[in-house]
C-alpha cells in the first residue's frame, strides 16, 4: 500500500543526506524534539486529539527534509557503502546492458559479475554490471576478455545521495534538488539529472 504522504529525507546535523523515513518516523522525531532544522516544502500535517485544558487540537507539520539531532544519525556514516541489490544496480546502470548496449525492462536484466564467483569474484558494486539475459548467458562464468566481450562502461559505487535517489520512486522536487547537489559529476545519474 502506498502512503498518502511522501517519504521524508533525513540529514545529519551537517546537512549530509542519511536515509528516507516514513511520516510516522518523522512524527516521532518531532515529538521527541530531535529535529534540529528543516528545509523544503511542507510534506504533511497530521492531527491528534483535543487538549482538555486548552481546547486546542494537537498537530505535527513536517518539512520534506529534516535534520536529526545527535546520536540518532551517528550510527551510519555518509561514506558507508550502500547495500547492493538488483533494483538499484539496474537504476545505477540506467537499464543498459554493459555488453550489447541495449536498454531493457528489469524483467529481462540480470546482475553480471565481471569476475565470476568461480574465478574468485565478489558480489560487490565494483564487480557487477547490468547485463541482458542473452549477454549474461553468452559470457557464462568467464571474464569478459575470455568471452570475447567488452564492457561498455565501468562499474562504480554510488554515494549515499545517489543511492537515496535510486531507492525512492516518489521523490519530491525539493528533495531531488537537494540530493542532486551531492551526486558526483562522474556519476551516470548526474548526467541524467543535468
Amino acid at each position: 500500500m502506498i502512503s498518502r504522504f511522501p517519504l521524508i529525507l533525513t540529514l545529519d546535523m551537517h546537512g549530509v543526506p542519511h536515509r528516507w523515513i516514513t511520516w510516522e518516523h518523522a512524527c516521532c522525531y518531532y515529538a521527541r524534539n530531535q529535529v534540529a532544522w528543516s528545509v523544503g516544502e511542507q510534506a504533511f500535517t497530521v492531527y491528534g486529539g483535543i487538549n482538555r485544558v486548552t481546547g486546542r487540537r494537537s498537530s505535527i507539520t513536517s518539512a520534506s527534509i529534516i535534520a536529526i539531532k545527535g546520536k540518532a544519525m551517528a550510527m551510519k556514516t555518509f561514506s558507508q557503502v550502500p547495500p547492493l541489490n538488483n533494483r538499484e544496480l539496474f537504476h545505477r546502470d540506467r537499464h543498459l546492458c554493459a555488453y550489447c548496449g541495449g536498454v531493457f525492462p528489469a524483467s529481462r536484466l540480470t546482475r553480471d559479475h565481471i569476475t565470476p564467483f568461480s574465478r574468485g569474484g565478489t558480489d560487490a558494486w565494483m564487480n557487477v554490471v547490468t547485463a541482458c539475459r542473452t549477454c549474461n548467458e553468452k559470457k557464462s562464468d568467464r571474464a569478459p576478455e575470455h568471452a570475447g566481450m567488452e564492457l561498455l562502461y565501468a562499474p562504480y559505487v554510488p554515494n549515499r545521495a545517489e543511492y537515496l535517489i535510486l531507492t525512492n520512486r516518489r521523490i519530491l522536487a525539493d528533495q531531488m534538488e537537494f540530493l542532486a547537489q551531492h551526486v558526483p559529476a562522474q556519476s551516470r545519474l548526474h548526467q541524467r539529472l543535468a
